[in-house]
């Protein structure tokens, strides 16, 4: 008897990158292995973003090389997962015919039961949510020296351009002793360096009965052995608060970086996205980190093109952006998500406008880069080895999540941490030698 194989795409954040090495473990709990590619696949499994319109867009694409697939092959389970799924629900059903099951956000802690209904030959949407504890059971996974850990789920900040609120629901928590297990697997299995997910983890404990926030789990995990870094994704900046700098600051091993989205250096258009500070206030927290942490490096969000969006709102964008010299940026046009605040104000910038003005932001960031790569020349950075590139070559990643290339005379293992000092910077990347 042939063993059935599955292959799963993944659209979006670190997050859905989890909810997928679940999904994995649950089909191979069925008997499935992996293949490398859907056209190989008995299973196939598209786990969606709906965050911005263009992933969206793509999963008809996908859908429609599987309906190839699937004329060849009419055995074939085709699965449509995550935010899109629990947007639309029974309507991607009714839309593609293909698609065998519909499976929700919450619904990944169901998965071996979903594959088993699909195989009984039911099309189905399974859009339910979790109510009361959040909790996820133990799942194989494979090995690496990076694992993300999610802490929590859900959002209820209700930024007026965000479809995530609607697609993942209300924010609730894992208890601590059941994330620090986790964390301890995966120490045991090799892994060195966590990253603690949550659509907003410094909201994490706020439904807890145990009075644990998230610097409180920081410094829990900061105790764990054999775990060399912890790194932590997202935060928002209203609740980005004096005492995790501080937190960040006493321990040894929470990465000095952190990723804190400003979306817009405009107070107007803050307050039209529904973003609960200002710019001072975000600068101000900036700020003390750095004062704190002088070595600590951000990085953030940013919107191009929001709806009333004017040529000084940007401006006041490429100022913010040039006083905090960010280590990466990351950006986007504004695209209208259904039922959200901002669809009813209208889509009023120009996508030439958009695609200009996001054109400026990068080549800004660029600028302010290259001006600072000479100051990374001499120094030393600490290195987490991911791989060997050639015989005596070494490649990881540092703190501030730059790649660094380096020349070792002594072997390296994935995982371990090496001291390098930089003898060249580029925006791609640093390279060094072993100190």
């Amino acid at each position: 008897m042939r063993t059935k194989t599955y292959f799963i795409q993944t659209f979006g954040c670190a997050m859905n990158e989890y909810d997928s090495e679940r999904m994995a473990a649950a089909a191979e709990s069925r008997g499935f292995i992996p293949c490398e590619a859907a056209s190989c696949a008995d299973l196939i499994i598209y786990n969606t973003c709906s965050v911005r319109e263009k992933p969206q867009t793509k999963i008809s694409s996908y859908l429609g090389r599987a309906r190839i697939y699937k004329e060849k092959n009419p055995d074939i389970i085709v699965g449509i997962t995550g935010c899109v799924a629990q947007q639309e629900g029974e309507a991607l059903l009714k839309r593609f015919k293909t698609v065998n099951f519909v499976a929700g956000t919450d619904a990944v802690s169901r998965m071996g039961d979903i594959i088993d209904k699909a195989l009984s030959g039911i099309r189905f949407a399974d859009t339910g949510e979790t109510s009361g504890v959040f909790s996820i059971g133990e799942f194989s996974r494979r090995p690496s020296v990076t694992a993300g850990v999610t802490v929590m789920k859900g959002c209820e900040n209700f930024c007026s351009y965000c479809i995530v609120p609607f697609v993942r629901g209300k924010e609730l928590s894992r208890k601590p002793d059941e994330i620090l297990k986790e964390v301890e697997r995966l120490a045991d299995t090799g892994v060195r360096e966590i990253c603690f997910l949550g659509q907003n983890v410094n909201s994490y404990g706020r439904d807890l009965s145990c009075e644990t926030d998230f610097s409180d789990l920081l410094k829990m995990a900061d105790r764990i052995p054999s775990i060399n870094r912890i790194r932590f994704m997202t935060s928002h900046p209203k609740d980005f608060s004096e005492k995790m700098i501080r937190t960040i600051a006493e321990c040894e091993k929470v990465c000095r970086y952190i990723h804190l989205p400003l979306q817009s250096g405009s107070d107007r258009i803050l307050k039209a996205m529904n973003r609960k500070y200002t710019l001072k206030e975000y600068m101000d927290k900036l700020d003390l980190a750095r004062k704190i942490m002088p070595d600590a490096g951000f990085s953030s969000d940013f919107i191009t093109g929001f709806p009333g969006e004017t040529e000084d709102d940007f401006n006041d964008t490429l100022k913010a952006v040039e006083y905090a010299e960010y280590e990466h940026i990351f950006a986007f046009n504004y695209s209208p998500r259904p039922g959200t605040a901002a669809e009813q104000m209208g889509d009023t910038v120009p996508d030439e406008v958009k695609n200009e003005r996001l054109t400026r932001l990068f080549e800004l960031h660029g600028r302010i880069s290259d001006a600072r790569l000479p100051e990374f020349v001499g120094t030393e950075t600490e290195v987490l080895v991911t791989g060997r590139k050639d015989a005596g070559v070494f490649t990881g990643c540092n703190t501030c999540g730059r790649n660094v290339n380096f020349i070792s005379d002594t072997d390296m293992e994935p995982g371990e941490l090496a001291r390098v000092k930089i003898t060249e910077a580029r925006r791609g990347g640093f390279s060094g030698v072993l100190v």
